[in-house]
């Protein structure tokens, strides 16, 4: 028999890391910043990928590199089995589109929906023509849920939910392969957070997309999710299927990102997650397990030992722990 071939992972990134240098304090010159340290991750072809964490643990830096805005420094990131570093720009961006956190900011306030929306395709010669431009414009609108009356109107002319959906638009104009997502929704009212998740939905099941959905929201992620990869301070500290990592957190941080979200229960209270108010030094990360600090079950020897990998079948574990 022939051999059985195996299709690559639609995006992957091997041992990824991206070191700033950066400036440690008055008279103390510049440090060395690991934003993203040996990240590995893969993204099967129509799945939604969930990467979570706090604020400044390097999400956006990785999903940066991921767009191929920044290079990383070491590692490397593969798209359909080919090194993003072979592409040049344009090619990458028909396959790879982001939508970024705040639409009031990213999008031009000086030009037109219209423009605005069909500016890639004039940009990668897609469409020569302006009135095919035009045709192809029109239709992205329709799919996302924006009158055709709102062509010519300009950016603040427009509600939140209406410049995401037009960010939106501007991604799957492109008729792209991966939309990655950075916190598409926190800048939007609760109401109007829940129309933009449902349109990316159904823009997934029509169009057959991939997301990578980087958040903070773990209701968002649990609602979109079909995976979900758990970041710490750079590293990737737990990964499993949705229901799993929700249902049963085999990481002591994933079990306190999970203990933080508040509920509508009257005198619950905030939560204590006895993850403490400091959050460690990225410049000077704690040596062994760098989570060992916060951590409420951490043994003496985690603060020398760096946690091992594992894999079993509810996902990978950073803690040798569990």
């Amino acid at each position: 028999m022939p051999p059985r071939l195996v299709s690559a992972p639609l995006l992957e990134a091997r041992e990824v890391t991206k070191r700033f240098t950066v400036s440690a304090g008055l008279l103390r010159g510049r440090r060395a910043l690991d934003a993203v340290n040996g990240v590995s991750l893969k993204l099967e072809r129509g799945e939604v990928l969930g990467l979570v964490g706090e604020s400044g643990c390097g999400k956006s830096t990785l999903g940066r590199m991921l767009l191929g805005l920044l290079a990383p420094t070491s590692g490397e990131i593969r798209l359909d089995g080919q090194a993003v570093s072979a592409f040049d720009a344009r090619a990458l961006a028909r396959r790879v589109q982001p939508i970024f956190q705040d639409p009031y900011s990213s999008l031009n306030p000086r030009k037109t929906v219209g423009a605005i929306i069909g500016l890639p395709l004039e940009v990668h010669g897609i469409e020569a023509d302006a009135t095919a431009r035009r045709k192809r414009v029109a239709e992205v609108m329709e799919q996302v849920g924006l009158a055709s009356r709102l062509l010519h109107n300009y950016p603040n002319q427009l509600s939140g939910g209406q410049r995401q959906r037009v960010a939106i638009a501007r991604a799957l104009v492109m008729r792209p392969q991966l939309v990655i997502c950075d916190e598409p929704t926190s800048a939007l009212d609760v109401s109007v957070q829940s129309q933009i998740l449902n349109l990316l939905q159904e823009m997934r099941r029509e169009l057959g997309l991939t997301y990578l959905f980087i958040s903070h929201n773990l209701a968002v992620v649990e609602h979109l999710a079909t995976r979900v990869a758990v970041m710490y301070l750079g590293r990737i500290v737990e990964e499993a299927q949705t229901a799993q990592l929700f249902r049963v957190p085999r990481h002591p941080y994933t079990r306190a990102l999970l203990d933080s979200v508040l509920t509508p229960e009257p005198g619950r209270g905030v939560p204590d997650t006895q993850l403490g108010a400091a959050y460690p030094n990225p410049l000077d990360p704690p040596p062994g397990c760098t989570f060992h600090p916060r951590c409420a079950r951490a043994l003496p020897q985690c603060g020398t030992q760096a946690p091992g990998t594992k894999v079993d079948p509810a996902g990978r574990i950073a803690c040798h722990l569990y």
